[in-house]
């Protein structure tokens, strides 16, 4: 597994594996299958895991606590994540803390190496369940988790990069800047359902804004969430942003049928291929999709022509 260049943790294997396909977000899976998938994810050179209490409602970091017992492998980092929403300023850091403390048990752990704001960030004053103001970023979220880094149960901080783009590249410009941001980075440039209202995307410009100042970037959704897969492999309502997607990507499938590989293949070389990112997370739930997973990043990056007739195919410009 190649390293890439992380910010402040130095370097990164240029995949990490994420939480939500152990918690069987993605799909049915087992805990002894996800275990395993853990395990082999480590031993083929994955460092990272990026985890978060929302996952299978503690799930995911239940796996990492049984597959390591809470003594990780020389050199493997994990993350976490809270959702701040709209809570007032005064009590931020409490919820940071007591979330963080849950993690911690399940992952049996003392600290993580980076915990991220697990909501979109808007430049209105006002919050919801999963909205946060940039100003309360700045006024207490920033502080918060300093005080969590100066405790030693945090060593950085970041933000999910799914809110307002103008309030993230706000944030990454002026400050208080996040040490890493996830951002999506896949062929569509689609959040999905993840970003509401309809707000653009541009993912691309905040992770340009990103390597402008300093944030390192994990690039997630490279599948969007199914959506650039052969086949979604669980059950969705009419009229869902991933079936969507899925139907705009079919040029792309017909693209990676004439490749002789999968769509899931195809779509992981991309984003891997991609510049500014510096690892990309999985959603992948059993060993089979991980091995998948391995094998694309080993034949990354794509070559230019193919990366521009793919970009073609979905309409995407620019």
């Amino acid at each position: 597994m190649r390293q890439r260049p992380f910010g402040r943790l130095g370097a990164a294997s240029a995949l990490t594996l994420g939480g939500g396909g152990i918690a069987g977000i993605w799909g049915e899976t087992t805990r002894e299958e996800c275990v395993a998938t853990v395990r082999e994810a480590v031993d083929s050179g994955i460092d990272l895991l990026d985890l978060a209490p929302s996952y299978g409602n503690g799930e995911a970091e239940n796996v990492i606590g049984e597959a390591f017992e809470g003594a990780l492998p020389e050199g493997v980092r994990v993350t976490t994540k809270c959702r701040v929403g709209d809570t007032p300023p005064d009590r931020v850091y409490d919820h940071l803390s007591t979330s963080l403390n849950g993690s911690l048990e399940r992952m049996r752990l003392d600290h993580v190496d980076i915990m991220f704001v697990h909501n979109a960030i808007t430049l209105g004053s006002e919050g919801h369940e999963r909205l946060t103001p940039a100003s309360v970023v700045a006024e207490a979220v920033a502080p918060a988790f300093e005080r969590l880094i100066a405790e030693g149960r945090v060593r950085h901080w970041g933000l999910t990069g799914i809110g307002e783009p103008d309030a993230l590249i706000h944030l990454l410009d002026n400050g208080p800047r996040p040490d890493y941001i996830q951002c999506i980075a896949n062929l569509l440039d689609s959040p999905g359902g993840l970003l509401r209202g309809g707000i653009a995307a541009r993912p691309r410009d905040i992770i340009a804004a990103a390597n402008a100042n300093g944030t390192a970037v994990m690039g997630i959704r490279a599948v969007q969430a199914g959506a650039l897969t052969d086949a979604i492999d669980r059950p969705l309502p009419d009229g869902h942003s991933e079936l969507a997607d899925y139907d705009r990507a079919a040029p792309f499938r017909a693209i990676a049928a004439e490749t002789g590989r999968s769509a899931a293949w195809l779509a992981h070389c991309y984003s891997l291929s991609m510049d500014g990112i510096g690892t990309v997370v999985l959603g992948v739930k059993n060993r089979q999709e991980l091995r998948e997973c391995i094998d694309a990043e080993s034949a990354a990056p794509l070559d230019p022509a193919l990366i521009a007739r793919i970009d073609a195919a979905v309409g995407r410009t620019g």
